[in-house]
């Protein structure tokens, strides 16, 4: 069997196996768009607040991407400067709330949300937010 022949059988074994996986990607790939949505606007709202005078304390709100870390979740990730802070949707329906941490620091603390606990998620997504904006903007 040729290099390239047996690529084709590896890939094919790996798409069989990962087929059953799509739909609950797609799935928490749509639960964390609408998240994002929700935390691009509450970061603008900051951000509209502090650029006028003080520009260097803005927020990046990353797009939705594929988790780095994880083979079936999605993540988007809120930066500023060394400062991150990573929200990732697992296709086991769940929320992962990590950080806020410094690049080249452990990520931390995290916490995990079923999709089901919206009021949870809702709560802890205000401590956590709260948390990465007075970390980010420390001086």
């Amino acid at each position: 069997m040729s290099l390239e022949e047996r690529m084709k059988a590896i890939a094919d074994g790996v798409v069989e196996r990962e087929r059953r996986h799509a739909d609950d990607m797609t799935h928490a790939a749509a639960k964390l768009g609408e998240l994002r949505t929700n935390v691009a606007r509450a970061i603008d709202a900051f951000n509209g607040t502090v650029a006028g005078e003080l520009p260097h304390l803005s927020i990046d709100v990353s797009p939705v991407r594929l988790d780095e870390k994880h083979l079936h979740a999605h993540e988007f990730e809120l930066v500023r400067g060394r400062h991150r802070a990573l929200v990732i949707a697992k296709s086991k329906a769940e929320i992962t709330l990590v950080g806020p941490f410094k690049t080249g620091k452990n990520e931390g603390p995290c916490r995990t949300f079923p999709f089901s606990a919206e009021s949870d998620l809702e709560d802890a997504l205000e401590d956590f937010l709260e948390r990465f904006l007075e970390d980010a903007t420390a001086p």
